[in-house]
């Protein structure tokens, strides 16, 4: 018979639920800790050694886990984000009300908090037309949508780039151009015979276009908003 200096009921407790104690990570490292201590400094507990390795392992298992968990459930959200943004973009029967939706309802529902379409044109002539769509449409000469998305760098064309600024440029934003931080250009491609454009999307937090954040479904918009737009210049 074991002589135990311990508390007859709490004993009784334990020995009928051993489970709890194997699952209570604290109180099972403070026995292991006591056992270490009995056993002296002198001698090496290899099992302790490896149970400690374990321990150690598991941990970083359970935050990797925790990690692509947050990861795939951010990846959800955004595609989320993206597919409601589409729908919204092909409900507008004119183009007006395309343009003043990108601007407002398509724009919020990204999350972004500016967005400009960029088109390139030779007419230098003010037209009606662009005013009634307010700063949305921004015309530009012809070349500028290549070195605003690459930055001048003469890097190979991408057709998602994702950057943070000091500012935004006065020629897309205007007066709001002091408050851009960050900023992810899409370019655009509307086929044979027409000039390119661009889809600019500003955001007052430096950290939400960043190079480092993927482009896939910002790819997928700009698939979407190019064959729309083919639909209106057709």
């Amino acid at each position: 018979m074991t002589d135990a200096k311990i508390d007859p009921s709490l004993r009784e407790k334990i020995l009928a639920e051993p489970d709890a104690i194997l699952d209570d990570q604290d109180l099972m490292q403070a026995l292991i800790a006591a056992n270490d201590r009995a056993v002296g400094s002198n001698v090496v507990d290899l099992r302790g050694v490896a149970m400690e390795r374990l321990e150690a392992r598991l941990e970083r298992l359970e935050d990797t886990h925790r990690s692509v968990i947050a990861a795939a459930y951010e990846n959800l959200a955004g595609t989320n984000q993206v597919h409601r943004a589409v729908l919204r973009m092909l409900d507008p029967l004119d183009f007006e009300s395309f343009l003043r939706d990108l601007a407002g309802e398509v724009a919020d529902t990204l999350g972004v908090d500016h967005m400009h379409l960029v088109l390139e044109t030779v007419q230098t002539d003010d037209d009606p037309a662009i005013s009634r769509v307010g700063s949305v449409l921004k015309v530009v000469p012809p070349g500028f949508c290549e070195d605003y998305a690459d930055g001048g760098r003469g890097a190979p064309p991408r057709q998602v780039t994702l950057r943070q600024v000091q500012e935004g440029h006065f020629a897309i934003y205007g007066k709001a151009h002091e408050w851009v931080r960050s900023e992810a250009c899409l370019r655009l491609n509307f086929g044979p015979g027409r000039l390119p454009g661009m889809l600019v999307m500003g955001a007052e937090d430096p950290h939400q276009f960043t190079p480092q954040h993927g482009t896939d479904l910002l790819g997928f918009f700009a698939g979407v908003f190019e064959r729309t737009m083919r639909r209106w210049l057709d």
